[in-house]
């Protein structure tokens, strides 16, 4: 297993398995089930998956869909969307998930944080952070599916987390999310400067030297795909893909 992970993240709306751009226009790309049987073959190290738009519609998470895919992922499972307080949290543990990412809830019931980390381990929890420049360049945190403006500090916001104990931070810039322009590189290093919780990075992954440049100029602990994970390449058609681990091992220097 790499020591830096490359985790490729699915999108769900309504039970169906998705990709946007910029959170926005929603592309149908299958049957999530389907995707995780591939990425098992593939033998990937940890899966993702969100609920893109659960909070927004304040529909608590599909245990169903969720206890399906448990039970076919092979890898550590990730998963974020609609978890607004510890008796979800623990319904999803139940099912075999093994970490959980809440964003919105993070903000609004920061006690749900500290619940779970004291019961299941602060590794177990993840906290999603949505970001979108203003028109000055400052980055701004949004929620509710990149809809609505929280108007807190990012830096201010991240010692709090750090202080709560939280176990990891997914870092999504919405500006890059779907364009396949790479990672932004600078926001991830002026948090990954700033904190001492592992920082996984998402949005604008093209190719392995994004990756690669996540990793080693960004510092980050982990590199999210999505729309690398789900098409064959920009403007081509839906192939659920990985790249190849050598590859990723001569790029990452690993």
């Amino acid at each position: 297993m790499l020591q830096a992970r490359v985790i490729p993240c699915l999108q769900i709306i309504e039970g169906g398995l998705y990709k946007t751009t910029q959170f926005k226009n929603p592309k149908y790309i299958g049957d999530p089930i389907n995707a995780v049987k591939i990425f098992n073959e593939k033998e990937v190290d940890e899966l993702m998956v969100l609920d893109i738009t659960a909070s927004k519609s304040n529909r608590e998470p599909n245990y169903e869909l969720l206890k399906q895919l448990a039970s076919e992922c092979f890898m550590p499972l990730s998963y974020g969307g609609g978890i607004n307080n510890f008796k979800q949290a623990s319904q999803l543990f139940e099912l075999g998930i093994e970490k959980i990412a809440i964003n919105t809830a993070a903000i609004t019931n920061s006690k749900l944080i500290s619940e779970i980390v004291q019961v299941y381990g602060n590794q177990s929890i993840i906290v999603s952070i949505d970001i979108k420049k203003n028109f000055f360049g400052k980055p701004c945190i949004y929620t509710n599916n990149g809809t609505k403006n929280t108007g807190l500090d990012l830096f201010v916001y991240l010692e709090k987390l750090e202080s709560l104990g939280v176990g990891e931070l997914l870092i999504t810039d919405i500006d890059r999310e779907g364009k396949w322009s790479g990672y932004n590189i600078d926001l991830l290093k002026s948090i990954t400067d700033k904190v001492k919780m592992p920082v996984l990075i998402n949005g604008g992954c093209g190719n392995i030297d994004h990756i690669s440049d996540a990793i080693n100029i960004g510092k980050a602990n982990g590199a999210v795909v999505g729309s690398m994970a789900v098409y064959q390449k920009q403007g081509m058609g839906v192939l659920i893909s990985f790249p190849k681990y050598s590859d990723l091992e001569k790029v990452l220097n690993l």
